[in-house]
């Protein structure tokens, strides 16, 4: 079956764009609101939907607050809709204007940063005066993010809303830095893909009708995942604003990155349902005196490169067009709520050969990399299901990123500490008095679907002692709907059969939403086997609980309400150690000594603590 790559393209309609207040109006008033502003934001959205039109491409047209007062706004959505077929939906992002402070008292502008009570009447005020102007209610909406509240909220009171953007992938403290520490949306944590969001936390996919929050949820860009994991996502992106800001083009103003994130999404249907992909920009980028040292020749340029692209793809019959409302049916057909969104990657900013595999589904996300032999770099326990509310009047007023057990930048992956391993999850193999780690092993990976399940299998890790040489194949095998990694870690050659290896697979753990450890003393750690059932408190003593024949090892971490294990359906040595101050973590792990070929298999698994 010929497997559908989808776009959705989105443009803004706003006359007081973000980014162009203060770029626009260089020497005028602070926050002014000029009628040249108006004129230029109106004259960009023309441009961008002139570029878009002329390939045949459809789009959704995105109405602010402020565009919604201004009658020449709504005529060109109300144009271009019978015009072109484009969707007129409503954003929830633009909302700093003078009527909307002056109602309001307030220059706040995140839809989620809002007390609850604020955000239904602006939810509420907004979705009216759409209706008043158009006649009738959405059927889509979105900002940068929506939290579980909100859309709960919009399905509730307008449930003609199918589809909604809802967050940002990996827009955390590595966008905060590069804000100079001033921009303080913070929700890392999310899919990078489209999903049907919980009732419970939006960042997390629902796990069946009952949990369905009645609205299909879309990123805010489809962003390159390896890239933002290790830098600052809004550098890299399918929107050409992000790839100028990175800087990544040529002496000409081409941009092939942008085009390589395309590909790559296409890519992707081969593992999925489909391919997607997502544009969404407003006039803010695009302003007359330029951008990021680009003139605005060169801004439009991008963008018409872009567009010509989509273009082409669609005339070759390898895209889909689809306004967000169109998205919606299409994503709902044959939905199956265990089904997992997969992404291989690999990287199309320097042409290495590093790759990344990222996993989410109902009970957890994940990214293993297979420049570090397929270590796993980054975990959150969708499985804990956590009801965190955001927004004043919360324990978190702008912080809703989602928590992780493993962090690779945040929480020192292997290669930056010292002390320890950081957290990560990986393995070890031991020879006499040698160890090394599966870490330092750089390979490739490919990916199989059998029966549901979705199989990871490596290239051989290649290891090499004094007097010993080992090839090691890992296999990953994620079990649709259960929260469970099986692991086999097999010796498929060895240089002397006569010779014994221990392979320690470990998980090294911590918790958090940024940097910075908050206190472990509620953990508690665990092993179960042959000596029953031991247990510590977490205490910072670097104390170790050992069985030497272990059925499995865990952790218990109140905080994130999440129980991880590791076990084995063999009884193997386990460990579960707490860490120390200096290196705020805890360890795990499963060890088996073989003689020859041979292998072993582990799990991992997640589940919520209550």
């Amino acid at each position: 079956m010929n497997k559908p790559f989808v776009l959705t393209l989105i443009h803004r309609i706003e006359l007081n764009p973000e980014y162009s207040q203060k770029t626009t109006g260089q020497g005028g008033k602070e926050d002014s609101f000029t009628s040249a502003l108006e004129s230029e934001s109106l004259e960009i959205f023309l441009t961008q939907q002139r570029l878009a039109h002329e390939q045949g491409l459809k789009t959704t047209i995105q109405i602010t607050y402020a565009s919604l007062l201004n009658d020449e706004c709504v005529a060109l959505a109300k144009k271009h809709h019978e015009e072109f077929g484009d969707e007129i939906s409503l954003s929830l992002l633009g909302l700093p204007c003078p009527d909307f402070q002056k109602k309001y008292k307030t220059k706040d502008f995140c839809i989620w940063m809002f007390s609850e009570e604020d955000k239904r009447s602006i939810i509420d005020d907004v979705f009216n005066l759409f209706k008043e102007k158009f006649g009738h209610y959405p059927e889509s909406t979105g900002s940068y993010f929506l939290d579980a509240y909100c859309l709960n909220y919009i399905h509730e009171k307008y449930p003609n809303v199918k589809c909604a953007v809802a967050t940002c992938f990996e827009e955390g403290p590595k966008a905060y830095h590069t804000t100079n520490n001033s921009w303080y949306t913070f929700m890392d944590g999310g899919p990078w893909n489209p999903w049907v969001a919980s009732k419970v936390n939006s960042h997390i996919p629902a796990r069946d009708k009952d949990d369905d929050c009645g609205i299909v949820c879309i990123p805010h860009l489809s962003r390159d995942p390896m890239a933002c994991f290790d830098g600052n996502g809004s550098n890299f992106g399918t929107h050409p604003q992000n790839v100028l800001r990175g800087m990544i083009y040529d002496e000409n103003g081409d941009i092939p990155y942008l085009f390589n994130i395309v590909d790559q999404y296409a890519h992707q249907k081969k593992y999925n349902r489909f391919g997607y992909n997502m544009m969404f920009v407003g006039p803010g980028w695009m302003n007359k005196s330029g951008r990021w040292e680009v003139p605005y020749e060169g801004l439009v340029k991008s963008y018409e490169d872009a567009m010509a692209y989509y273009g082409l793809l669609k005339r070759k019959g390898e895209l889909r067009d689809l306004t967000m409302s169109e998205f919606a049916d299409f994503y709902r057909d044959g939905l199956d709520y265990l089904e997992p969104e997969r992404c291989l990657w690999k990287d199309v900013l320097y042409g290495s050969n590093k790759q990344y595999f990222w996993y989410y589904d109902p009970f957890m996300r994940t990214c293993l990399d297979f420049n570090q032999g397929g270590a796993m770099i980054d975990l959150r326990p969708y499985a804990a299901r956590l009801d965190w509310k955001v927004g004043i009047g919360t324990k978190s007023v702008y912080d809703c990123s989602y928590p992780y057990l493993i962090q690779a930048n945040y929480r020192a992956g292997y290669f930056t500490h010292y002390a320890g391993e950081g957290t990560v999850k990986s393995f070890k193999v031991k020879y006499g008095g040698e160890t090394a780690d599966g870490c330092l092993t750089r390979t490739l990976a490919r990916v199989e679907i059998k029966d549901g399940d979705t199989y990871l299998i490596t290239n051989p890790l290649e290891f090499v002692f004094s007097d010993l040489t080992l090839s090691i194949v890992s296999t990953f095998c994620f079990k649709k709907g259960k929260g469970t990694i099986e692991i086999k870690r097999e010796i498929v050659r060895t240089s002397d059969p006569s010779k014994e290896v221990t392979i320690e697979e470990y998980f090294t753990g911590a918790f958090g939403i940024h940097e910075y450890q908050a206190d472990m003393t509620n953990i508690t750690l665990y092993a179960e086997g042959e000596k029953g059932h031991q247990e510590i408190k977490f205490n910072y003593k670097c104390r170790t609980l050992v069985d030497e024949k272990a059925t499995l090892v865990g952790a218990k971490i109140p905080d994130v309400e999440t129980i991880v294990e590791m076990g084995s359906k063999e009884s193997l040595h386990g460990e579960s150690m707490e860490g120390i101050a200096f290196s705020p973590d805890y360890r795990l792990s499963i060890s088996k000594t073989i003689k020859g070929k041979g292998e072993i298999s582990t799990w991992l698994s997640l589940r919520k603590a209550n």
